[in-house]
């Protein structure tokens, strides 16, 4: 019967197609989760002078200004805070003086201008060990004063 596909070589070329999809396709996953978070060029080169806004994940909005001498600034509402940023072993630290509340971050860029922070670590010493284990979502992002290309853009 001519029009049946799993018929004669049709049933060894779907065979042969689950074979290499079994073998092929793990290896694909595993290449875009590593292609996933921004390396440390990308993350030096996307936020040092810039300032952005974002959302946590409870939704709370936030300000926070990255200087180019690895200050910075953080506003929420009127909770203010000031510290530094680096870039280590590949997570986005915003340290803050006298407030523990800052951490260690892979960051993913899912748009344009759209940026999200998934907390590792508390701090550098820990991010630099390599001390840390799955990253959880934690904020969402975009550089001020640009037109935001995050799926929930905020109405304004």
């Amino acid at each position: 019967m001519r029009g049946n596909i799993l018929h004669g070589d049709g049933k060894r070329w779907a065979a042969a197609l689950a074979v290499a999809s079994a073998v092929i396709l793990p290896f694909i996953s595993v290449l875009s989760a590593d292609d996933f978070w921004m390396g440390e060029d990308e993350l030096r080169d996307a936020f040092a002078g810039t300032t952005i806004d974002g959302h946590y994940s409870d939704g709370r909005y936030f300000t926070e200004r990255y200087r180019v001498d690895m200050g910075l600034e953080y506003n929420e509402g009127p909770r203010e805070a000031s510290g530094h940023w680096s870039v280590v072993s590949g997570t986005f630290c915003t340290i803050y003086e006298n407030d523990p509340t800052g951490g260690c971050f892979r960051v993913a860029r899912v748009g344009k201008n759209c940026f999200e922070f998934y907390f590792v670590t508390r701090s550098e010493v820990q991010a630099e060990e390599r001390e840390f284990g799955k990253p959880g979502w934690t904020a969402r992002g975009w550089i001020k004063g640009r037109k935001a290309t995050c799926q929930d853009e905020p109405i304004v």
